[in-house]
């Protein structure tokens, strides 16, 4: 079983080279399928088709352990499509979180001023020993240096505290700049990740220091 890992490629093909029930938690934010377009004009692969989206999450229940959680950040604008392929797969939402912005991402007929996530289990995994909020306080802005979504490392710590345990393998199939591994590694877990965007893929290794 690999830890500590990047492979570069479709998650959907690469997740297939690991056994079932061999991840102890994921947390990942995948295409939110609404054509994101940065400040400075840069696009999500995959973001503007669903086709990924439940083959994708087939893979990724499959190799989470019976027990387990999956913590996946999604677009509002597509909730239909991403809690119908959750539930087609046995992936069940039991909690969501608001993540509460003090800056608007952009603004339409609202001031988009949240992320969200829902927290999905795979069969009946045990309650936390100490309960987050559900709705959790941004630090701050990451500029999206590295990634034109790039999350905080600071709101993903607790996450993966809560929801694993030392030594636990953490996945992100969609890890993007390498933020859910870099908060896996500060908690003492394993961490797993694939990336399908070369550039992308180029900067969570060398972040992880895995280029040599």
């Amino acid at each position: 079983m690999p830890r500590n890992r990047i492979a570069h490629g479709n998650c959907i093909e690469k997740l297939r080279a690991l056994p079932n029930g061999a991840v102890d938690l994921v947390l990942t934010d995948p295409p939110y399928i609404c054509r994101c377009r940065s400040r400075d004009g840069r696009t999500v692969a995959n973001d503007d088709h669903s086709d990924w989206l439940r083959p994708a999450f087939a893979e990724i229940a499959r190799v989470m352990r019976p027990g387990s959680f999956a913590i996946s950040f999604y677009g509002w604008s597509a909730v239909e499509k991403f809690v119908l392929a959750w539930r087609s797969v046995g992936l069940v939402p039991v909690g969501h979180i608001v993540f509460r912005k003090h800056y608007a991402s952009s603004t339409r007929f609202l001031r988009y001023e949240h992320e969200q996530a829902f927290l999905l289990a795979k069969g009946r995994p045990a309650q936390p020993a100490h309960a987050l909020p559900d709705v959790i306080d941004w630090p701050r802005y990451t500029g999206n240096r590295r990634h034109p979504t790039e999350k905080p490392v600071e709101i993903l710590r607790p996450l993966v505290e809560t929801f694993s345990a030392p030594g636990d393998i953490v996945l992100d199939p969609f890890c993007g700049s390498g933020s859910t591994l870099e908060a896996a590694r500060t908690c003492g877990r394993a961490f797993l990740g694939v990336e399908l965007d070369g550039e992308h893929f180029r900067t969570a290794s060398s972040r992880m220091g895995l280029l040599s």
